[in-house]
């Protein structure tokens, strides 16, 4: 992924994610939210807070990276960073993210890993209300806000964009070489072949390493290729042929199965789709 240079802007971004990630931890309050702008292609380097995250992607794509995996968030959906955990994020696209972040102990149950979930209209109203600039710093709406946000986060829909990655570092460089150059048309024996171990061993480990088969992790890794391209504005036929697939209906059929929607009308209305 083409990463952006060390321009002044980026450099200025830079220093203030540093000053924002010092203003996060020294929060006193149980949810402390914040809006940030990006430019397409920047990157935040590794990091972490001790506050788990909550971030929507209001425009734009963000694809945050940690040793469990990749997880891109599309706009209208959002993810849940467990505190503690070093990722980095990059840009695909000009962002405008809303984050809440959220002390440790302040749910009772909170998910322990990466989720990439669906962003109701009420939780869309709520992180907007809770970023929105108010005449004090604490006031019972503000707190009625934050409260409802938080348990509207946890009814949330997951959806499948997460993408995990195997440990093993040889099968990780065979994803790693797949996501440079995905195809519909991989095929395990040749993967198999590679790692000098029979189609069911294989198999077996490929699951053990990730979580789920390949060719759920091949599917997955299609959509993560296709919707930063759909989201610019590119054709569903192009994206469609370029990852390999022998018919746009063949790409839907696979789009509409992992997301739930058909490429044309998974982005809001009026976002640039055509075949």
């Amino acid at each position: 992924m083409t990463k952006m240079r060390q321009t002044p802007v980026a450099s200025q971004l830079a220093e203030l994610h540093v000053e924002r990630l010092a203003a996060i931890e020294a929060a006193s309050e149980p949810v402390y939210a914040i809006p940030s702008e990006y430019p397409a292609g920047y990157h935040v380097k590794p990091h972490s807070h001790s506050r788990a995250q909550f971030v929507y992607a209001r425009a734009g794509v963000v694809m945050v990276s940690s040793v469990q995996g990749r997880w891109m968030v599309p706009p209208q959906h959002a993810l849940w960073i467990p505190a503690g955990l070093v990722h980095t994020v990059d840009m695909l696209g000009e962002v405008s993210m809303l984050s809440a972040y959220v002390l440790p102990d302040v749910l009772s149950d909170p998910p322990s890993a990466i989720r990439v979930v669906a962003v109701s209209d009420l939780a869309r109203a709520l992180i907007i209300e809770a970023v929105a600039p108010v005449a004090e710093a604490k006031t019972g709406r503000q707190e009625l806000v934050m409260a409802l946000l938080l348990e509207e986060v946890l009814r949330l829909p997951d959806r499948p964009l997460g993408l995990p990655f195997p440990s093993d570092q040889r099968l990780a460089n065979l994803c790693r070489g797949f996501l440079d150059n995905p195809s519909a048309r991989l095929v395990i024996d040749d993967w198999a072949e590679r790692l000098a171990m029979s189609r069911r061993a294989f198999t077996r480990f490929f699951r053990k390493e990730t979580g789920i088969s390949l060719s759920t992790w091949r599917q997955q890794a299609a959509v993560f290729t296709a919707l930063p391209r759909l989201a610019g504005g590119e054709t569903v036929t192009a994206v469609a042929l370029d990852l390999g697939y022998d018919s746009v209906a063949a790409f839907t059929t696979m789009f509409r199965r992992m997301l739930g929607a058909a490429p044309r009308s998974y982005f809001k209305p009026g976002e640039p789709f055509s075949s």
